[in-house]
């Protein structure tokens, strides 16, 4: 007799079926995915020049995320493990209805003068489209100089608080070179260069030597010296050296140049700043737009926060200013200012992959550069 007559029996469990198994590990796998790439580290690769010889085109970075401090999402409403755009389209991955306020967790130490920092650009010039922080197109340069400094430029050396830095290892400045006559492309590959580091001038008035403008390392240049079809290789000085429109900040653009610039201070969480139309020009822009205040209005050299003309201002966050390490070659904190820390996403740690997309099929991968640390 069945004494428990008063409890249903049991349902068999049926088994998942393929598809279903795959649909879990897939949901699983994208989710772990995602939380990693919030959270912990992250790959990129490197589109442009701008900091060779350190970074080259075609390096793939795996990018800590903890060692500054992980970053709460702004935009919740996107497609995971994409940025800006649908793989393959142009399509935008992302809807910006809900945006949510961004914190920082605790990270290891701040970022520090001289080593290499994924970001945020706070103002893309070569893509003008207005998206959320987080969605803003990443870049990788050299922090040059931490809130709180004072930075200039004399000659394309940069100076922080008075005092040379010291120049990375891989770092590029542009060449004038004078050959016998046009180079050979296999020889300017035994240099070192691809098409992104050399341009063809012509030939001289004489027709004697061929011109080249050339983006070159010291080590490149010594290389480039010994070689008996070059005629002389010299400064570029004509580069750079002629104020530009472009220049950060407007005030000082006429003045200024990329080869020589500054003095400049780099505003740091809970400095004062006396508000008048020469600090208003500089640091105008970074109050109204990443200060994190609603309503901000600059007018005949004034400044009113939620409706309140201030006399005086003290900065909410730190900044930090950038530039790659190619100096002739690269849109940097020179042309679009100061990098608020919110923008800061993390610090690259390794090279786990590089392809050189102009080698023929047998020598696509730079064997040298896998695992390489990046300082």
């Amino acid at each position: 007799m069945n004494w428990k007559f008063w409890k249903k029996p049991a349902k068999e469990k049926k088994p998942k079926s393929f598809i279903r198994e795959w649909y879990d590990s897939i949901v699983f796998a994208v989710i772990a995915a995602t939380l990693l790439r919030w959270s912990v580290a992250e790959a990129f690769v490197i589109p442009t020049p701008s900091m060779e010889n350190s970074l080259l085109v075609g390096d793939y970075l795996f990018v800590s995320k903890f060692h500054y401090g992980s970053r709460t999402p702004r935009t919740p409403l996107q497609i995971p493990l994409t940025h800006q755009k649908i793989w393959g389209t142009e399509i935008p991955s992302y809807l910006d209805w809900i945006q949510l306020p961004s914190y920082r967790f605790p990270g290891l130490r701040e970022v520090r003068r001289g080593e290499p920092v994924v970001f945020n650009v706070p103002k893309d010039l070569t893509d003008p489209t207005e998206r959320p922080i987080d969605l803003k197109t990443y870049l990788v340069k050299r922090c040059v100089g931490v809130h709180g400094d004072k930075l200039e430029i004399k000659d394309k050396q940069v100076f922080i608080n008075g005092e040379a830095m010291i120049n990375p290892v891989g770092m590029k400045f542009s060449y004038l070179v004078m050959a016998k006559d046009e180079i050979h492309k296999r020889h300017l590959h035994s240099f070192g260069l691809d098409s992104d580091d050399y341009s063809y001038l012509g030939r001289t008035a004489d027709s004697k030597s061929a011109a080249y403008n050339m983006l070159l390392t010291l080590e490149q240049v010594e290389k480039i010296k010994s070689t008996s079809f070059i005629v002389s290789i010299e400064v570029n000085t004509s580069l750079n050296d002629t104020p530009d429109p472009k220049l950060f900040p407007s005030l000082k653009s006429a003045v200024w140049t990329a080869n020589n610039y500054g003095p400049l201070f780099i505003p740091e969480k809970g400095v004062k700043m006396i508000v008048n139309d020469s600090t208003l020009n500089v640091y105008g822009e970074i109050i109204r737009l990443y200060e994190g205040h609603k309503n901000v209005m600059i007018k005949n050299g004034k400044l009113i926060i939620e409706g309140k003309s201030v006399s005086e201002y003290v900065f909410n966050q730190n900044y930090y200013f950038m530039m790659g390490d190619n100096r002739d070659n690269s849109l940097d904190s020179r042309y679009w200012g100061f990098v608020p820390e919110d923008h800061i996403l993390g610090k690259p740690l390794f090279i786990w992959m590089s392809i050189d997309g102009e080698a023929d099929l047998l020598h696509k991968i730079r064997w040298s550069r896998l695992l390489n640390l990046i300082s």
